[in-house]
């Protein structure tokens, strides 16, 4: 079935996300309970029992990064973490040295170069494929991570969690001049998940409503890490779905490969929005969606940010219009065979190192 598809007597994917609630203290006491003493939102010693836990690869979709995918890759290499992990980058199609980087830089296992541009949502469906950890951490191809996120993934991953990250936005004038930035700390509060200040009198179109005044939101805080966006609710222009954010997250790779991966159509028509369609599918499969405050990485803007930022704007409309005609659809599931399938003939059209 793919996701354009109805299933006879399914419940809409938007009905489905009200039936599932978000409630994740047990798994994260629980964890607390075995690790000694080390809490859910701390930093993971490179020494923790849990560590071995999970094999986490690391899915980065790649378009004209060369700019910043030296540090990304320096700061995966720099990484405390005592055990195997895997880094597939995959090339949408780069016309700048993004696979050039990526194809010499020892911490890349696997080096993917898709046939033409096809978007970053298709970029890490061929690159979940390829993967072989229990977890895949999607990592964009300019974010900087601290060294210790990976043990953090590892040992706290399930087959049952969505385990979220995040960004802290950083000039591109002033990254560019900051050779030491693999060893300065980003800032939780940077994230609009975390600290979020909207226009007032402002159409905002995910939601659709206007606040008639400033607002100092604390989304992260206030929902209690997202625990009471469960069973549908919302948080002003946030719900669940929507706190799924690619930049930095952690998900069990046998799940996304169950409900057929990204939707690669957004990434034809337009920008964003893909991640969120994933969330939500994968709450509607049960998991729960856990916050990890301490995984917080650096985005460094490209050169060109602010032109790149309103042409990924102005095709918003299109993507969410997407979205919304797939919340009134059945959630995909089963979709293992037909999506491996698919991305494998994909493979045979691309160039793959080594």
């Amino acid at each position: 079935m793919t996701t354009s598809e109805f299933a006879p007597g399914a419940l809409p994917l938007r009905e489905e996300l009200l039936r599932h609630g978000n409630n994740h203290v047990c798994s994260t006491r629980g964890w607390e309970a075995l690790a000694d003493g080390h809490g859910w939102h701390q930093p993971t010693p490179s020494d923790c029992w849990l560590a071995p836990a999970r094999r986490v690869s690391v899915v980065i979709p790649a378009h004209q990064v060369g700019y910043c995918l030296p540090t990304v890759l320096d700061a995966l290499n720099a990484q405390h973490h005592q055990y195997e992990f895997e880094v597939v980058v995959v090339d949408d199609a780069s016309t700048d040295d993004t696979a050039y980087v990526a194809a010499r830089h020892e911490v890349v296992d696997r080096l993917v170069r898709l046939p033409q541009r096809m978007g970053a949502a298709t970029a890490r469906n061929v690159g979940t494929v390829v993967a072989t950890g229990q977890t895949v951490l999607y990592l964009d191809g300019d974010m900087v991570i601290p060294p210790h996120v990976i043990t953090d993934v590892a040992a706290r991953a399930t087959d049952t969690s969505v385990l979220v990250g995040f960004r802290h936005n950083v000039r591109h004038e002033v990254h560019f001049q900051d050779s030491a930035i693999l060893g300065r700390i980003p800032n939780l509060a940077a994230d609009h998940r975390v600290v979020w200040r909207p226009p007032p009198n402002i159409l905002l179109p995910y939601s659709g409503i206007t606040l008639p005044e400033p607002l100092d939101g604390r989304p992260l805080d206030d929902t209690h890490d997202f625990v009471d966006l469960g069973y549908g609710q919302s948080y002003y222009d946030w719900d669940l779905p929507r706190m799924v954010v690619t930049a930095l997250v952690a998900v069990p790779r046998a799940a996304v490969l169950d409900v057929g991966g990204f939707d690669p159509e957004f990434g034809r028509i337009g920008w964003g929005m893909e991640d969120t369609y994933l969330g939500a599918c994968l709450i509607a499969a049960g998991l729960l969606v856990i916050p990890l405050r301490q995984a917080v990485g650096f985005h460094l803007d490209p050169p060109d940010a602010a032109e790149q930022w309103q042409q990924k704007l102005a095709s918003w409309p299109r993507t969410l219009a997407r979205y919304r005609d797939l919340l009134e659809r059945s959630a995909p599931r089963g979709r293992t065979q037909d999506f491996i399938a698919s991305m494998s003939e994909l493979l045979t059209h691309c160039e793959v190192f080594p």
